[in-house]
C-alpha cells in the first residue's frame, strides 16, 4: 500500500479522503492556497503545503506546483477528488510522467470518456443507447440549424468539454437557437477553452439516473446501483438518493448492466459514473455521459451498499484487486444525500461567504453521516465552491429515510452565514417529493417559483 498521498484539493471531498486514508494506514499531504491556510483540511493531514494564493487558477489548478509539492513531500500517488483537477487528463498524464500514481483513470481513458463527443461515439461502439443526435463537434450556428431541424425540437446544446451546468442550453425552437448557441459556445470557450459544441434530443421529461461503477487493473468492472438525482438547478445537482423510485427490478438490471458494459468497453478503472436520462413515459434510458472521478453524491451508494468508495479508489490505484465481487454486493434500505450550501435561495441562491459564529451538525441515531469541513470561527472565502456539509441518511425504507432528513435538517443550525437549509426542508417534506413524483423539470419549474414566492 502506498506510504503517503496527496489530496489535491479543498474542502469536505479533501476531509473524506483523509479519513479514508488514514484508515488504511496511509499518510497523507494536503495542499492549500493563501485562503484556506486555517482549512480543516489543512489541520488533519499530516503535512500540508501552500501551493499559491486564493484564486485557483495560481493554486487548486496550478499543476507545476501541486506535482512540486507531492515531489517535495515524497508522496507516491495524487489523489484529485472532484472538480478543480480531477477530470483533467493533461495532469493525469503529468502525474504518469513523474511516475506519481493519478488515483483514477488513465489520461487515455480520460480523454475518451471526458469529452462528450468522443464518449457518444465509444458508447455507440458499445451498443449502449444513446440520444439522437450530431455525430460530432458543431462549431457554427449554421450546422447547428441544420442538425436540430434533422433531429426535431426541442434540443440540448452541450459543451463537448467540461460539466457543471456550464455550456448547456435548452432550445425549443428555431428562433431560440442561435442566441442560444452563441451564448452557450461562449460560456464553454470561457469555462474550458473550448468552444465546440454538439447537439442532442431532449428527452422531456426525463429522470436523470446514474450508475457508480467501480473498476481495477485485472479488468474487474462491477456496479453500485443507481442513484436518482432529477431534483436540480440549473443542470446542477441538489438532492439526491439511491434506489430510484422510478426503476423496477427490470429495468434496474438493464440499465446497471449497460453502465458496466459502457465501463468495460473503455477497459476503465477506479471510481466512474454513467449517467442516463430515463423517459418514464417508454421505460427507455440513454447514455448522457460519464464522470471519471469521485461523485459529490457518493455517500449514498456507500450508505446502501456497504463500500467504501473512496477507499476502492486508494486499493485499486495501488495496484490491488476490487475488494468485492458484484456477487458480493447487496443492497439494503435507502439513502438521501442533500447539499447545505452558504447561499440565498431567496436572492437567486446567491453565494453567502462569511464567518461561521456558532454550527451544529446533527448527529445521534443509526444511518446519518454529515460530510463538512466546517467548524465554529471559520471564514468562508469568497473564491471556492459554497458547500458547507452534505447530510445523508439511511432508512430501512424510503419514508424512514424521508423522515430521518427531515430530523437532521431541523437540528441543523449555523449562524453568521445565510443558508439553503430551510429550502432543503421544504423541499424533501414536499408532497411530490415524498411520493417520489418528480423528473428533472420539477425543482426549477414547479417548486422553485411557489418557494420564492413565499415572505
Amino acid at each position: 500500500m502506498f506510504n503517503k498521498i496527496l489530496i489535491a484539493n479543498r474542502g469536505e471531498i479533501a476531509v473524506r479522503i483523509i479519513r479514508a486514508a488514514r484508515e488504511l494506514g496511509v499518510g497523507t499531504v494536503a495542499i492549500y492556497s493563501t485562503a484556506d491556510r486555517d482549512a480543516l483540511h489543512v489541520h488533519l493531514a499530516d503535512e500540508a503545503i501552500c501551493v499559491g494564493p486564493a484564486r485557483s487558477t495560481e493554486s487548486y489548478l496550478n499543476m507545476n506546483n501541486i506535482l512540486s509539492a507531492a515531489v517535495a513531500t515524497g508522496a507516491q500517488a495524487i489523489h484529485p477528488g472532484f472538480g478543480f483537477l480531477s477530470e483533467n487528463s493533461k495532469f493525469a498524464r503529468l502525474c504518469e510522467e513523474m511516475n506519481i500514481k493519478f488515483i483514477g483513470p488513465s489520461a487515455k481513458v480520460m480523454d475518451m470518456m471526458g469529452d462528450k463527443i468522443n464518449a457518444r461515439a465509444e458508447m455507440i461502439k458499445a451498443g449502449v443507447p444513446v440520444t439522437p443526435g450530431s455525430e460530432g463537434e458543431v462549431h457554427t450556428t449554421d450546422e447547428a440549424v441544420k442538425i436540430a431541424e434533422e433531429i426535431g425540437y426541442p434540443i440540448m446544446l452541450k459543451a463537448s468539454a467540461g460539466g457543471g451546468g456550464k455550456g448547456i442550453r435548452k432550445v425549443n425552437n428555431v428562433e431560440e437557437l442561435v442566441p442560444a448557441f452563441e451564448a452557450a459556445q461562449a460560456e464553454a470557450q470561457a469555462a474550458f477553452g473550448n468552444g465546440a459544441m454538439f447537439i442532442e434530443r431532449m428527452i422531456f421529461p426525463a429522470r436523470h439516473i446514474e450508475v457508480q461503477i467501480l473498476g481495477d487493473s485485472q479488468g474487474n468492472v462491477i456496479h453500485l446501483g443507481e442513484r436518482d438525482c432529477s431534483l436540480q438547478r440549473n443542470n446542477q445537482k441538489v438532492l439526491e438518493e439511491s434506489p430510484s423510485v422510478a426503476i423496477g427490478h427490470t429495468l434496474r438490471n438493464e440499465i446497471t448492466a449497460a453502465a458496466v458494459k459502457a465501463a468495460q468497453h473503455v477497459s476503465y478503472e477506479n471510481a466512474g459514473t454513467i449517467e442516463f436520462l430515463l423517459d418514464e413515459s417508454s421505460g427507455k434510458f440513454y447514455f448522457m455521459e460519464m464522470n471519471t472521478r469521485v461523485q459529490v453524491e457518493h455517500p449514498v451508494t456507500e450508505f446502501v451498499s456497504g463500500v467504501d468508495i473512496v477507499k476502492e479508489q486508494i486499493r485499486v490505484a495501488n495496484g490491488n484487486e476490487l475488494s468485492v465481487k458484484q456477487k458480493d454486493v447487496t443492497f439494503s434500505g435507502h439513502a438521501i444525500e442533500c447539499r447545505i450550501n452558504a447561499e440565498n435561495p431567496k436572492f437567486n441562491f446567491a453565494p453567502s461567504p462569511g464567518k461561521i459564529t456558532n454550527l451544529f451538525l446533527p448527529s445521534g441515531g443509526v444511518g446519518l453521516r454529515v460530510d463538512s469541513a466546517m467548524y465554529i470561527g471559520y471564514s468562508i472565502p469568497p473564491y471556492y465552491d459554497s458547500m458547507i456539509a452534505k447530510v445523508i441518511v439511511h432508512g430501512e425504507n424510503r419514508f424512514e429515510a424521508l423522515m430521518k432528513m427531515q430530523r437532521a435538517l431541523l437540528e441543523f443550525d449555523v449562524e453568521g452565514v445565510i443558508t439553503n437549509v430551510d429550502f432543503q426542508l421544504e423541499l424533501i417534506s414536499d408532497p411530490h417529493v415524498v411520493a417520489g413524483d418528480y423528473d428533472t423539470s420539477f425543482l426549477g419549474n414547479v417548486f422553485l417559483p411557489e418557494f420564492q414566492k413565499e415572505d
